[in-house]
């Protein structure tokens, strides 16, 4: 009798238990609960990653550093001073550069040596000497300075293929901002292909402006000491001479530019020999290109044959371009309310490289022809298509040059 009390006092118990628990709620137990719920000590610190994370995170900081303690010894800092007068204290400009050769020779920007009489140069380790200005080339703004030093103390950079740099690759500057010796910097290529007009560092009045071609943008920051310091790639190499920023206030915006190491390799062999360069020249001009006013933009509301080319807006008299019979516009259009030269020759190629605007033209001239070449160009005239050939001559010194256009072509 006391066993059949006793399980039946069991049963009631279980059946009150499983009662206990609201109807659709499932009980869960103790040892299935979240650690934090029950931990009468708060939570417990997280553990350490494991090596081969963390190896694999910091791979690309271990390629910047690297790159850092490679190249460093190769950038300098430049300091010139700028007479101001008799009695009066010079005017200091400071920048950044680089080693380019194992004689000396160091590049730099030429707004950062323009009039300078005494130049100074300090490499990374502190060690300070005399430049001497070989000389500079305001279009391209790039300058070259040579140092008399020990040969182990030169480490030349090695020159890349900024041809082959893309919008979104790696963009590393290295330089002097603000005086902080060797700093780095890390961005990317923002785009390819710009221009900067050249006619800001020079006096437009005496000289004409001409535009420095296929810059390069970046979004690296760069500030004021930065200029004629390198840009890298992600292999070390110098794929650009840091030359200017856009900004309202002269501090990093968002937005650099450097001058190309194509366009190095071009011009600072020319400076080393004869202290400036000569670049070739056509004698044209054209509608701004810019808001859709290029041959792309004009093809349809002009009836243009074509989409790509340069579209000539007048030639300069005595110039190559009227030597060799070339064309400017003959009648004036409107162009979604924006008068526009229009009916003169429109050259698509240079010597069988089609181009496709004057920017492309310019870049084109520059980096592969010299005064005295020959040139063919395709031009197409009244819908016709002929070949023409073209003697460059060098770029003139002076502004007072007269251009023939629609202007002086229109009764």
């Amino acid at each position: 009798m006391r066993v059949m009390v006793s399980l039946l006092l069991v049963l009631v118990l279980v059946g009150c238990a499983q009662d206990a628990t609201p109807q659709g709620i499932v009980s869960t137990p103790i040892e299935a609960l979240p650690i934090q719920n029950i931990s009468q000590q708060g939570d417990l610190p997280p553990t350490p990653v494991s090596n081969e994370i963390v190896q694999e995170a910091d791979a690309e900081y271990l390629v910047l550093t690297n790159i850092y303690e490679r190249t460093t010894p190769s950038i300098v800092n430049i300091e010139g001073e700028i007479p101001n007068g008799e009695g009066l204290t010079p005017d200091l400009t400071r920048g950044s550069g680089f080693v380019y050769d194992g004689a000396g020779h160091i590049i730099t920007n030429a707004h950062v040596t323009k009039d300078t009489q005494t130049i100074r140069v300090t490499f990374h380790d502190g060690y300070v000497t005399n430049g001497r200005l070989v000389g500079l080339d305001t279009f391209s703004d790039l300058a070259v300075i040579k140092v008399e030093t020990a040969p182990e103390r030169l480490r030349p950079l090695l020159l890349g293929d900024s041809n082959a740099v893309r919008p979104g690759q790696r963009a590393i500057a290295i330089g002097n901002p603000f005086g902080l010796n060797s700093s780095m910097t890390v961005g990317i290529v923002s785009g390819v292909g710009r221009t900067l007009r050249s006619a800001e560092l020079i006096d437009a009045t005496v000289m004409p402006g001409f535009d420095n071609p296929s810059i390069i943008q970046i979004d690296t920051p760069i500030n004021p000491g930065n200029s004629g310091g390198p840009l890298l790639n992600s292999y070390g190499a110098v794929v650009g001479v840091n030359t200017a920023i856009r900004s309202d206030t002269g501090v990093f915006q968002g937005v650099g530019f450097a001058v190309p190491a194509d366009t190095v390799r071009r011009v600072v062999p020319e400076i080393i020999a004869n202290g400036r360069v000569e670049y070739p020249w056509m004698g044209i001009s054209v509608m701004p290109e810019d808001n859709g006013f290029g041959v792309a933009g004009l093809a349809e509301p002009l009836g243009l044959p074509v989409n790509r080319g340069v579209l000539l807006r007048g030639v300069t008299v005595g110039s190559p371009a009227e030597q060799a019979g070339l064309r400017g516009g003959q009648q004036i259009s409107d162009v979604r309310g924006t008068l526009v030269c229009s009916g003169g020759d429109i050259i698509v190629a240079v010597n069988d490289y089609y181009v496709e605007n004057m920017d492309d033209l310019v870049s084109y001239l520059v980096l592969n022809t010299r005064v005295g070449d020959v040139i063919r160009l395709i031009v197409i005239r009244n819908g016709e298509t002929f070949e023409v050939p073209l003697t460059l001559l060098s770029r003139p010194t002076t502004n007072d040059t007269q251009t023939i256009d629609c202007s002086t072509n229109v009764e």
